[in-house]
């Protein structure tokens, strides 16, 4: 039997497992930060597979390696994060979040689940490849300051040292059984701005002896836009937007402080940082136009994601291997953003999308949202790509 083949008969043996795991952690979610049953149980199920491991990395970071002939040959990443974000989910599904106002929106769980697959197949295969393969079980994908840049910095690219690092997430749009790839820069930087804009409130019907929070802050709002639209390379993708104003004021009182609160995305360092300080100066000059202060305080987030050309294109290739030619897609570049960036900066990366929409299944609501949910087939798929995928960066065939 070719190694193909025993890689995809290894993950429809386990694809039952597979669900219930993922089912498991679907129920029980936990927040950035805090994964510490999820780690756990990810601990339990490889102790069951007898994948040696390393816990407590970043907090609640697993590790395991996965060694083959000749183990310190070359060693290639696989990585999956655990975390939950904080919304009530309203499926109406046996395995629904037992938190309140926790679930995983984001499909976090289908990941961790993956990653899990593919350590008991490779586990399996130990003997057939040459190498190593590294399992991230990476925490707090959804806050910053990132579980990717926390286990970054306590040396996960090293001992041994990965020659790239593959990962993947879930997408509702794509069709199960699909995936997706994007060479080169897929994904936007993202930084938190908070502009305070303060006046002298009063009388909401003596306009005229106070000066309005609330007028200045329509004005850097609308000054704003200019960032985008006027500033900005049009060849260079960029979003500047605002999602929640918050004041003391009422109908009749004009508010002394403003809060706004926005994200800053682009692809492109250079002007990330030479954007910034034009927001600064515009939210300040504004503020001094209408005879009142302001100021942005903007926290630098995840960097953009790029992928490295040469492994993702090997990896579409791969994929067109496992899966064939007519699954194998290519996606656009996205504004979210993603702490898998920080490996893409720090060593070759190929992040690419793993589709789980079915209509009649009704699993097409987006990430982010209550009702979202994943085709369950596509934890077959998730687990026996990343298995082939790493098999063949280290050689197999």
């Amino acid at each position: 039997m070719s190694l193909l083949n025993k890689v995809k008969d290894l993950s429809n043996n386990y694809f039952d497992e597979a669900v219930k795991h993922r089912r498991h952690l679907h129920a029980n979610p936990e927040l950035s930060f805090e994964e510490e049953n999820t780690a756990k149980y990810v601990q339990s199920v490889l102790k069951e597979n007898g994948v040696p491991f390393k816990a407590n990395i970043a907090g609640h970071g697993v590790v395991a390696l996965i060694e083959g002939n000749n183990p310190d040959k070359k060693t290639i990443a696989l990585r999956g994060d655990m975390d939950a974000l904080p919304i009530t989910e309203e499926n109406e599904i046996d395995y629904k979040s037992t938190k309140e106002g926790v679930m995983h929106a984001c499909g976090h769980d289908a990941h961790t689940t993956s990653i899990l697959g593919a350590a008991h197949i490779l586990n399996q295969l130990k003997n057939e490849f040459e190498g190593t393969v590294k399992l991230i079980f990476q925490p707090a994908e959804e806050k910053f300051p990132g579980g990717a840049s926390l286990m970054i910095k306590e040396g996960i690219l090293k001992n041994p040292e990965p020659s790239g690092i593959i990962g993947q997430h879930v997408l509702p749009e794509l069709e199960v059984g699909k995936v997706g790839f994007r060479p080169g820069i897929f994904m936007a930087s993202a930084d938190e701005i908070t502009i305070t804009v303060n006046g002298k409130g009063g009388h909401a019907a003596q306009p005229h002896k106070f000066t309005d929070s609330i007028l200045m802050t329509a004005q850097i709002i609308v000054a704003l836009q200019q960032v985008v639209s006027r500033r900005a390379n049009p060849d260079t993708p960029c979003v500047l937007s605002f999602g929640h104003i918050e004041t003391k004021g009422y109908y009749n009182i004009i508010p002394d402080t403003v809060t706004v609160l926005g994200t800053f995305r682009t692809m492109n360092e250079d002007w990330r940082m030479e954007a910034h300080q034009i927001i600064k100066d515009i939210t300040t000059q504004t503020a001094k136009a209408f005879g009142g202060t302001a100021e942005a305080q903007i926290t630098v987030g995840y960097p953009f994601l790029i992928n490295d050309e040469e492994l993702t294109q090997n990896a579409i290739h791969f994929a067109k291997e496992y899966m064939g030619e007519e699954n194998v897609l290519e996606v656009p570049i996205r504004m979210g953003a993603e702490d898998f960036a920080y490996y893409t900066h720090h060593t070759k990366g190929c992040f690419y999308r793993l589709g789980t929409g079915n209509k009649a299944l009704d699993t097409e609501y987006g990430l982010h949202t209550p009702k979202f949910n994943i085709d369950e087939s596509a934890l077959n798929t998730g687990m026996g790509l990343m298995s082939w995928l790493a098999l063949r960066n280290l050689g197999a065939a």
